[in-house]
């Protein structure tokens, strides 16, 4: 039985991987009137495997429902997967890719649209675009860039807050470049840094935590991907280079200055609070799970010890 969360964590993780978006699809939301006309793109199905393209449609509160399929080759449609708005989509073949296309949107429409396709013996997805259905306007995020952590190093690392707000639809994505030496920017590799987004109503923020070279300073620029376009930064942040030693451990004269720190508020977007977050819901898990185990060792011990009871009656009574 305790075999039994690992197995399903296993098939977890091997569904995603399945799931990983191979197809490519840059919008991230559409916002349409009711009334207007709404394309979805899908690009690099050169990827897949058979002549057969997917499109489905996941609402908020149902799961993914097959719209349609078309074959690659001659743009043939096959709508017979019962969607209750089949007749209300189209889809055509372009370059290396295809387009799903409503004629008229209502706000029955209002869902997030994947593309699919099999690749050898499994399926590969796109990373959907959101449609939404609305009179309101499409406004670009306000985006600034802050040194996230009140600390200046956390365990090797240094970190930077890029916060996007007051953007109209709330779907967003981030992206990083450093500034080297001689003033030229380039992709901030993946093996120098973690991402951690936060998303809260109105804004949503992006914790890189870098693995900052020694002897090197760059400075980081953040860049936010929205329907309105893309936004950049207005202000760089400059990124020392860690200590190469470790930083001293508290003295016991220090705790008073931690115990009145542990009374200040936690604010949400602070990674050394979330990570101090992350570390307490790991310990109550733990504690929980030894709990569990000790309850269960504990019915065990009276089960047993209550079937021996009844054979040593007996042999008492005889």
């Amino acid at each position: 039985m305790l075999f039994l969360p690992a197995a399903a964590l296993c098939c977890l993780c091997s569904a995603l991987v399945v799931m990983a978006a191979e197809l490519i699809q840059d919008q991230l939301s559409l916002t349409r009137r009711a009334g207007q006309t709404v394309s979805f793109s899908c690009a690099g199905t050169d990827k897949c495997y058979n002549n057969y393209i997917y499109w489905y449609q996941k609402k908020e509160t149902e799961t993914f429902t097959v719209i349609l399929r078309i074959q690659r080759n001659n743009g043939v449609i096959a709508k017979g997967y019962n969607h209750p708005q089949k007749d209300d989509f189209s889809a055509v073949m372009k370059q290396n890719g295809c387009e799903l296309q409503i004629q008229k949107v209502n706000p029955s429409h209002a869902a997030t649209y994947y593309c699919s396709c099999w690749k050898s013996v499994y399926l590969i997805y796109g990373s959907g675009t959101k449609l939404v259905v609305t009179d309101e306007q499409v406004v670009k995020p306000v985006v600034s860039v802050y040194p996230a952590a009140s600390r200046a190093h956390l365990e090797g690392k240094s970190s930077l807050l890029c916060l996007a707000s007051a953007m109209f639809p709330p779907l967003v994505q981030f992206s990083w470049k450093r500034q080297k030496e001689n003033g030229q920017l380039e992709e901030l590799p993946p093996a120098e840094g973690e991402q951690l987004e936060l998303r809260e109503s109105g804004r949503t923020a992006a914790i890189l935590l870098v693995h900052q070279p020694e002897n090197s300073t760059y400075k980081y620029r953040c860049y936010v991907e929205h329907e309105g376009g893309r936004v950049e930064a207005q202000t760089e942040q400059e990124v020392p280079a860690p200590a190469a030693s470790c930083p001293p451990e508290r003295e016991p004269a220090d705790l008073p200055a931690v115990q009145q720190a542990d009374l200040v508020p936690l604010d949400p977007l602070d990674p050394v609070q979330s990570q101090c977050r992350v570390k307490l819901l790991c310990l109550l898990y733990t504690v929980l799970i030894v709990k569990s185990l000790l309850y269960c060792c504990g019915l065990s011990l009276l089960m047993s010890l209550r079937n021996k009871g009844p054979s040593t009656c007996c042999s008492h009574a005889d």
